[in-house]
């Protein structure tokens, strides 16, 4: 292990347990124990990705939080006793890693809840409200701190709890935490004063309007999460750790209105004063670690830090705590090791905290350890196999149930948490497979082959392999796509896959039946107006075509989104053009990554015209239509179209012929890879 990272692998304590190194497993939905949004049972996935993690040196592991009542079946997590039985089998198997494992224990989302348009549905029509009770009790599941607003819907607000529901919490998390205990678990952690979530509704002056005594006053406000602990250590003894998952600042304007990083705001949430008061209280009353972040749902993008995001981009306010409180504290958020190794050693910090790297590459810090760093196949922030929970203009979570219901799979790694559907299954007849393109898909899908034994051939008309995602990972905070591009290249001359470039292939006919991958991408969308000429195709911006100062960007999803972040942290002045009446309107976009980009335009004042079709480009300036059918001229000096993409096919699939990628449907680089995997284990 490098010198600089050996910090990493000392040793610490909460309370009276020791934990090997400063790695630490943060929680993720869909990483559960006993399930996720289902009926509780002890989760064989949840179980093995976590045996998986814990075999890879990961010091202290956090499953996926674990509700103390279960909002979608009203089952009280301590009632299912067979589970923790389950649990107390499985966890001599689990230490014998020497790993600790901490369960985290949630009061569950209160306003943050995401909500669906069946839930809206279910909500607003009395009959079926009436009916969805036993399963799905919305107003329950929603109630809050005070009577708020919900994070994603204006159809299903959030009521005030009563204090017998908030007693009924803090018995349940005291006899979950006694039944963890029981099962040899190492301790437990409350979700959360962080995030949003119900006990950080409690806390946030924007959200708790109580006039009883848990409202008012700090002390009232944090009264809640206190008495969590408290009865917790009743009920498991002094000696039992417990770690509270911790905001350090809200980072909050309001409601659905978040703050970004350099961004000079009024601080409506939490924050550093208050933290530190907060903190201390919090330690006094028997917390034995924080886990620290910042943000809340209304500033999402701090918690699930997009690829926008800068790295560490929590740590400064962790640091900044430290001197105040006598218990660990934990950062997560971008973390690199470097700076949370210095961290470490300087005594700033005592846990590291990663998640997202886990699920890309479940053996990440063992290579790290073992100096084999190009090995590892990177997380790339992306949210679209993990956490992929999108919302725009007069659309609430616009999610597939498969989504909901598993999340915590990957989008560069399609057998996480996917193992049953996706897994390495060696051929029995070997075949010579030609791959027609080497962009992601292509390579993905020669991976695979190689894999299970067949001898896949690399067909690239380039001489280099990349494809479209060597313009989509050109832009300047790219840089985590770009490691996945050098990959994915090392794994084809480490697997020694015979590549062709320069080898344009028009006919398949030449294969004589042998079987055929196609991954010839797509081509750009040309919007058929006058002047059309004159506008640059987004690929050859982002492959180096110089634009000038002022740039409309023709198309207002991610691909234009982000050029026009770009441009705008180049210096330059972009405008965008958008049909629909919202940035960033599509499905598999996480929220996180949406708000950050609309919130940051709405920062900078990058002019945004929403319902507007673009008419004419003239020399100098485009002429557009907006809503009420009024044309506009606005003047700019380039113009750069991302208006989408069309599949280009060399030839329709059949028999012993396959599509992936952009070629068969243009999606997203989730889709490409998981559809190569698919294509490449029937082969």
């Amino acid at each position: 292990m490098r010198k600089e990272l050996q910090p990493l692998l000392t040793p610490w304590k909460i309370g009276n347990c020791e934990i090997k190194n400063r790695i630490v497993l943060t929680s993720m939905g869909g990483t559960d124990l006993f399930g996720w949004m289902e009926i509780n049972h002890f989760d064989k996935d949840g179980a093995r990705f976590i045996m998986e993690v814990a075999k890879n040196n990961c010091g202290l592991l956090l499953p996926g939080c674990q509700p103390v009542y279960n909002p979608m079946f009203g089952q009280w997590l301590y009632k299912k006793k067979k589970m923790f039985e389950d649990l107390k089998k499985w966890m001599p198997e689990f230490h014998k890693t020497g790993a600790k494992l901490f369960i985290q224990l949630t009061a569950g989302f209160g306003r943050s809840f995401t909500i669906s348009k069946m839930m809206e549905m279910l909500y607003t029509h009395k009959a079926l409200r009436v009916l969805a009770k036993p399963f799905m009790n919305l107003e329950k599941i929603c109630a809050s701190a005070s009577p708020s607003p919900n994070r994603w819907s204006d159809k299903v607000p959030s009521r005030e709890m009563t204090k017998e529901e908030i007693e009924f919490f803090i018995q349940a998390f005291a006899k979950s935490a006694k039944m963890c205990k029981d099962a040899g678990v190492d301790g437990v952690e409350i979700h959360a004063v962080h995030e949003g979530y119900l006990l950080d509704q409690f806390t946030l002056k924007y959200v708790n309007k109580r006039e009883d005594e848990y409202g008012g006053s700090l002390e009232n406000r944090y009264r809640f999460a206190i008495e969590i602990v408290k009865a917790i250590k009743k009920e498991c003894g002094k000696d039992f750790p417990v770690s509270l998952r911790y905001s350090v600042v809200s980072k909050t304007k309001g409601f659905r209105e978040g703050a970004l990083p350099g961004e000079e705001y009024v601080e409506a949430g939490r924050d550093f004063e208050e933290s530190i008061k907060a903190a201390k209280l919090l330690q006094e009353a028997g917390y034995d670690m924080l886990n620290c972040d910042n943000g809340t749902y209304d500033a999402w993008y701090w918690a699930h830090p997009p690829i926008y995001m800068p790295e560490n981009c929590n740590l400064e306010y962790v640091e900044k705590l430290k001197p105040y409180v006598d218990i660990p504290l934990v950062c997560a958020g971008r973390m690199s090791l470097e700076t949370g190794a210095k961290s470490v050693k300087e005594g700033k910090l005592d846990g590291v905290g990663f998640a997202r790297n886990f699920l890309a590459d479940p053996e990440w810090f063992t290579k790290v350890i073992n100096e084999q760093e190009k090995e590892i196949r990177p997380c790339i922030l992306c949210h679209n196999g993990c956490f992929n929970m999108c919302h725009y203009k007069g659309v609430p979570n616009d999610q597939s149930l498969g989504d909901s219901l598993h999340l915590s799979r990957c989008a560069v790694n399609a057998e996480m948490m996917q193992w049953n559907k996706h897994k390495i299954v060696p051929t029995k007849n070997p075949k010579t497979v030609h791959i027609i393109g080497g962009g992601i898909g292509g390579m993905e899908a020669a991976r695979v082959l190689k894999l299970r034994g067949h001898n896949p051939i690399i067909h690239e008309k380039s001489d280099k392999l990349g494809g479209t995602f060597i313009p989509a990972s050109a832009e300047s905070y790219k840089g985590k796509l770009r490691d996945l591009l050098a990959w994915y290249r090392y794994q084809m001359e480490k697997l020694q896959i015979d590549v062709r470039f320069d080898d344009e292939i028009k006919d398949i006919s030449q294969f004589k039946g042998e079987p055929v991958i196609i991954a010839t991408g797509s081509k750009p969308r040309i919007l058929n107006i006058p002047g059309k000429e004159k506008m640059v195709e987004a690929c050859e911006f982002l492959n180096g075509k110089q634009v000038g100062d002022v740039v409309a960007v023709i198309g207002g999803g991610l691909t234009g989104a982000e050029i026009a972040y770009e441009l705008e942290l180049q210096g330059k002045h972009p405008l965008i053009v958008e049909m629909k009446d919202d940035l960033v309107s599509q499905p598999g976009v996480c929220l996180a990554n949406s708000s950050y980009l609309r919130e940051y335009f709405a920062w900078k004042k990058v002019s945004v015209y929403l319902e507007t079709k673009i008419k004419e480009v003239k020399d100098g300036s485009i002429i557009v239509t907006d809503k009420q059918g009024k044309d506009l001229e606005l003047k700019c000096d380039s113009v750069i179209s991302s208006v989408g993409y069309i599949p280009t096919p060399l030839v329709e699939k059949g028999d012993s012929v396959y599509l992936v990628g952009d070629c068969l449907a243009v999606g997203n680089l989730r889709s490409v890879i998981w559809r190569a995997y698919e294509v490449a284990m029937k082969i």
